[in-house]
């Protein structure tokens, strides 16, 4: 008599077999709004059981849903655990998902090399628009892997720039001044760093008393303004006039940090005004709405030092629920 033991797979069991696919997969979609501890003690399920079923639903969705060859690439980072610990990030713009997460090589060009070295030559090659910040390895590894495609340097990444550059202002103003018009400087982070129309009345009052007193920060603020014109121009040509003629406007006002953003826009600017020409329909502010989620996501998870938990939590955000 044979004393050997068998055992068969059943097609509607998970992977944890004490547990249906239908289960982990109601798991799973309880875990898209809800932190693994809410689902724990409302089903009864340890902790480590409610996160593997969640695993499992999510593996199953990018199984289901496979990320196509991309033709616009986001390209940005995720600050992970604690100090400067990064992660790459690339999205898919035209399909808006997130298709890639890096490993703890960081923002290094290895890093990103990773995710062009896993992708087909014909896949690089019909990658054409690379939008991304400023950071050197990112634009190494694309135009090293990707020959046909143009880089692009994100507006919301100038502003951040620009915004610096501001705020270094206020900073050396507050330093050079003492009494009451110190006073007044400090807490305005905020509102010189906001656009007009964001502020509710209070708001605006107060940035048109601080411009007022302070002639330094109204001529930073009104050339920050000013600068936001660049966008709106269609052809090189015309955002070059432009340009040119607002760097000019820098002489004689003794303003460093803005003559140093000048320098910047100017050893980039093939990569910023290349989107002129290229990046219609492209959701430019795509990357900056997912970073929001994933900061909601990052928070809902906190305590989990699990990386692949949370880079399928990322990949799997905007798929549709199964």
């Amino acid at each position: 008599m044979c004393k050997s033991i068998r055992t068969e797979r059943i097609s509607f069991l998970a992977d944890i077999n004490r547990y249906t696919d239908r289960y982990a997969e109601w798991i799973g979609r309880q875990c898209r709004e809800k932190s693994v501890k809410a689902v724990s003690e409302e089903t009864g399920l340890g902790w480590d059981t409610v996160k593997d079923l969640d695993m499992i639903y999510m593996r199953k969705q990018l199984a289901q849903y496979p990320a196509a060859p991309p033709r616009v690439l986001g390209i940005d980072e995720l600050a992970v655990g604690r100090g400067q610990t990064y992660r790459i990030l690339i999205h898919d713009l035209e399909t808006r998902r997130p298709i890639w997460m890096g490993d703890e090589r960081g923002r290094k060009k290895e890093g990103i090399d990773a995710y062009y070295l896993g992708l087909t030559p014909a896949d690089r090659d019909g990658i054409e628009l690379a939008i991304m910040d400023m950071w050197p390895p990112y634009k190494a590894s694309t135009e090293e892997h990707c020959k046909k495609a143009r880089i692009h340097y994100d507006h919301f990444h100038i502003a951040k720039h620009l915004n610096s550059a501001i705020d270094d202002v206020r900073r050396s103003e507050y330093k050079r001044l003492s009494g009451e018009k110190r006073n007044y400087i400090k807490g305005s982070r905020y509102i010189l760093l906001s656009n007009r129309e964001n502020l509710d009345a209070k708001g605006a009052a107060t940035l048109k008393e601080l411009l007022r007193l302070n002639s330094r920060l109204n001529t930073a603020y009104m050339l920050k303004e000013e600068f936001e014109r660049i966008w709106s121009y269609r052809t090189e040509k015309g955002a070059r006039a432009f340009f040119d003629q607002w760097k000019s406007s820098l002489r004689w006002k003794r303003l460093e940090p803005l003559e140093k953003f000048a320098g910047l826009v100017e050893r980039h600017w093939d990569g910023i005004i290349c989107g002129t020409r290229i990046t219609e329909g492209i959701p430019m502010g795509f990357v900056e709405g997912m970073n929001c989620k994933i900061r909601a996501i990052q928070k809902r998870a906190y305590g989990i030092r699990d990386e692949e938990y949370l880079r399928l939590k990322i990949l799997t955000c905007t798929l549709p629920k199964i």
